[in-house]
């Protein structure tokens, strides 16, 4: 029963947005009737023909707000009460596509990311340097997306969870600095770290990108049998093996130096991600990483359906003209019989 009365109610707030507007309506009613009367006063000039003015002024009062025109009047009234209390009408619901991604980004904070074989800008930098500036680009990119930061060295560390708050993310990544969880790269305890993190997260959502200039030399954990426990979790794995080749001047000219990059685990990276359904990435240099995380942008889109929305369109202009034409018609109306 009581369901049934507070329906209409329901209907009518969900039909306004300002509703209570509505409880203007009888304000003049209440006004005429807790407002003494206007009293008469005695005339101070007495006429032959006084009675034939208020028989004139009678008739002027009869056509100015009483009849038709008084009608319009109350009309106008009940019409711009309506207005401001803003009736709305519900369109047609509307889902709108959402591409949202969970990524878990691993960083390599190991001494050998103090190596100064990069180019940024045109200056040499160091290769934690370059890896920062690439990651900061990459997150700018991250609308929408939840990421999360883990550092490791001779251990690891969560230093974000997976969030919506990439600025937090960010200044994390501008804090962090070589030697900060360690001098040496514990590759497995990442992978095992991140796993743990991303256990909460729907199957097809668990991708981890890591990046290491090394090879695993620490940790509890080998990763190969990390990768086994990835796997088993359903977390995908992307590693970025990161470093140049090695170089020397001569004369002004760079010359490869063969056997330079061995201290990278191509061979184990590669096999980390082919066991979890990743991708190994090789960056020589700061473009190539640039292009790796773009490429990583692509194929790691998550098609989720946005929320339902019925958007509400307004309508207090259809009342809101009406009152006023209303308004017109009732000035104009009492001219209009005395022409």
């Amino acid at each position: 029963m009581i369901d049934a009365l507070l329906a209409p109610l329901i209907r009518l707030a969900d039909a306004f947005a300002w509703p209570w507007w509505l409880l203007a309506l009888p304000l003049p009613l209440l006004a005429r009737w807790l407002l003494p009367p206007a009293r008469g006063t005695a005339a101070a000039l007495q006429v032959p023909y006084g009675d034939r003015l208020q028989r004139v002024a009678a008739a002027g009062r009869r056509g100015g707000l009483g009849g038709r025109a008084g009608v319009l009047v109350w009309l106008g009234w009940v019409l711009l009460c309506v207005a401001a209390a803003r009736p709305q009408q519900l369109g047609e619901p509307v889902q709108p596509p959402q591409v949202a991604r969970d990524l878990m980004l691993a960083l390599d904070l190991s001494a050998s990311m103090r190596e100064p074989d990069m180019d940024l800008g045109g200056r040499t930098v160091d290769r934690l340097t370059a890896a920062k500036a690439v990651l900061a680009d990459f997150l700018d990119r991250r609308y929408g997306d939840r990421v999360g930061l883990i550092v490791f060295g001779r251990r690891a560390y969560a230093l974000t969870p997976l969030t919506l708050d990439l600025d937090s993310v960010r200044e994390q990544l501008n804090d962090s600095v070589i030697g900060l969880a360690g001098q040496e790269t514990a590759i497995g305890d990442a992978i095992a770290l991140a796993v743990k993190r991303l256990q909460s997260r729907p199957a097809e959502q668990r991708v981890l990108v890591l990046l290491t200039d090394g090879v695993n030399t620490a940790g509890l954990l080998e990763p190969a049998k990390a990768a086994q426990i990835a796997r088993a979790e359903g977390v995908r794995i992307h590693t970025i093996a990161f470093g140049s080749e090695g170089s020397m001047s001569f004369f002004g000219l760079p010359m490869p130096m063969p056997g330079a990059g061995d201290e990278i685990d191509e061979p184990g990276l590669r096999a980390i991600a082919k066991a979890t359904g990743g991708r190994f990435f090789r960056a020589r240099d700061t473009s190539q990483l640039v292009d790796i995380y773009a490429e990583i942008d692509r194929i790691e889109p998550i098609a989720q359906p946005g929320k339902a929305l019925r958007p509400r369109i307004e309508r207090y202009y259809w009342p809101l003209s009406a009152a006023l034409a209303c308004a017109l018609l009732a000035f104009a109306w009492p001219r209009r019989r005395l022409a």
